[in-house]
């Protein structure tokens, strides 16, 4: 007991507290360009498929199946070292997050596909017959109501993506998780404290996510 009791406070110097913090930082920035890159793409590619333009909706449906059902880490892999081949290189922050980013955003077309096509159809029905077009419709009629029904999803898969960045110590990136594993390799005795400082850091990261889904979920029904 005494020597894990030492262990714990051995392991937070302030030089390990600072690096710990560091990797939170690049942790969290990924995160926001990534949800962001994601949000803003997975709409795109959502809407694409839930038009059914011809041609267009089927060859992106296709693509992002397959996006979707390929592991993050070989997606990250496939950026980070296959891009190289055909002289594109990337420093390992941005390939992470254009790695998720294209993954996510299958995701989130997915959700956004799915909540498009729960709105019945007499909506977008009713809104033709009084002279919208499709787009008038879709903007106007269906979003606003299938974004309720996206929130609670879209939240649980950006909570993901957050605990997903770790995958990126493959390529090693330096983020909470890599970084947390160099401090623990100094010493035994250090991996107990520091992977519960990297669950309370993650917990923490991933509960405010759920906090700010709940604050939209009140506003939606307000």
């Amino acid at each position: 007991m005494n020597i894990i009791a030492a262990g714990i406070f051995d392991a937070f110097t302030k030089n390990n507290v600072h690096y710990l913090l560091g990797g939170l930082g690049i942790t969290v920035g990924v995160s926001i360009i990534s949800v962001i890159g994601s949000l803003i793409f997975g709409s795109f590619i959502g809407i694409i498929i839930y038009e059914k333009i011809p041609f267009l909706s089927r060859y992106v449906s296709i693509i992002n199946d397959v996006i979707r059902n390929l592991p993050l880490l070989l997606i990250i892999f496939f950026v980070y070292f296959v891009l190289p081949v055909i002289g594109i290189y990337l420093p390992v922050f941005w390939a992470t997050v254009i790695a998720m980013t294209v993954f996510e955003s299958t995701m989130l077309a997915e959700i956004i596909r799915g909540g498009l096509l729960a709105i019945p159809i007499g909506q977008t029905e009713g809104a033709r017959s009084v002279g919208m077009t499709n787009q008038q419709a879709l903007l106007n009629i269906i979003l606003p109501q299938a974004i309720k029904k996206m929130i609670p999803p879209i939240i649980s898969q950006l909570i993901s993506l957050v605990k997903d960045t770790s995958l990126a110590v493959g390529i090693v990136l330096a983020e909470m998780t890599f970084r947390g594993q160099i401090i623990y390799a100094q010493n035994s005795n250090y991996t107990i404290p520091v992977f519960i400082a990297l669950a309370i850091m993650y917990f923490i990261l991933n509960y405010g996510l759920s906090l700010i889904a709940r604050w939209f979920d009140h506003r939606m029904a307000a």
